[in-house]
């Protein structure tokens, strides 16, 4: 049965001599995976639009019993390589595909979340990547329900409100200074507050002051601590994000 939907690219494989794997996120019918033949050769189907968070109107077909689908092809909306590329931008728009891809089911939709990419790549710049990073992780931690209380200490319910707060990769949120573990690590109420910014006000919305790399860096340690926990393995882009 032919099928069509906006969406978002996540992630391709070699599969086969000229075939690709692909995972692309729709807003119709939420991620799927299929196999695009001979995507490798085709430059009049796919050429350029399989790049990860290129935004595509996609054209599959699917058939009973069978796991993933058939990519015919896809129309080009945006492209995030039509900007300037740089390294940081890139391994920022690889992060993002990588969270969505293992934090999302096969084939339930998510209109929210769908909203929430689109808006973070475009404004993912080549020289301010770190702000639109940290408003992503906040919300997609939130839209999923791991986000937990960042104003009460998970352990005892003291109020972190003007004290000062701590996370932990065991813990299942913040922990005030008496219930703190060992090796865990300062969540900055700079870094709290600007999460309740974040909740208040769209991205586009939100002030432009540049945003270093050291900037709510413990605020988005904290929240892909919760992705990992989660998913239960690293994310891979986050480590070379901590690279950068």
């Amino acid at each position: 049965m032919p099928r069509q939907s906006e969406a978002l690219i996540l992630r391709t494989y070699p599969f086969h001599e000229a075939d690709l794997l692909v995972t692309f996120f729709t807003r119709a019918e939420g991620k799927i995976r299929g196999v695009a033949k001979a995507a490798k050769r085709s430059k009049r189907r796919f050429g350029g639009a399989l790049e990860p968070l290129t935004h595509v109107v996609a054209h599959w077909e699917e058939k009973e019993k069978q796991e993933l689908v058939r990519l015919d092809s896809c129309d080009i909306i945006s492209s995030p390589l039509a900007n300037e590329v740089t390294y940081p931008r890139l391994v920022a728009l690889s992060y993002v595909a990588e969270v969505i891809d293992q934090l999302l089911p096969d084939r339930e939709p998510n209109d929210d979340i769908f909203r929430l990419a689109l808006a973070v790549v475009h404004h993912l710049k080549a020289d301010s990547i770190w702000m639109p990073l940290t408003y992503f992780d906040l919300w997609i931690v939130r839209l999923i329900g791991l986000l937990p209380d960042l104003h009460a200490c998970v352990m005892c319910g003291a109020v972190l409100n003007g004290s000062k707060a701590y996370f932990h990769p065991l813990a299942d949120g913040l922990l005030c200074q008496d219930d703190k573990r060992l090796a865990s690590t300062e969540i900055s109420a700079d870094s709290r507050a600007q999460a309740t910014e974040m909740f208040r006000a769209p991205l586009n919305r939100l002030k432009s002051d540049p945003w270093t790399r050291s900037r709510g860096a413990d605020l988005r340690r904290f929240l892909a601590q919760r992705i990992e926990r989660h998913i239960e393995k690293k994310l891979v882009t986050a480590t070379m994000l901590e690279r950068i």
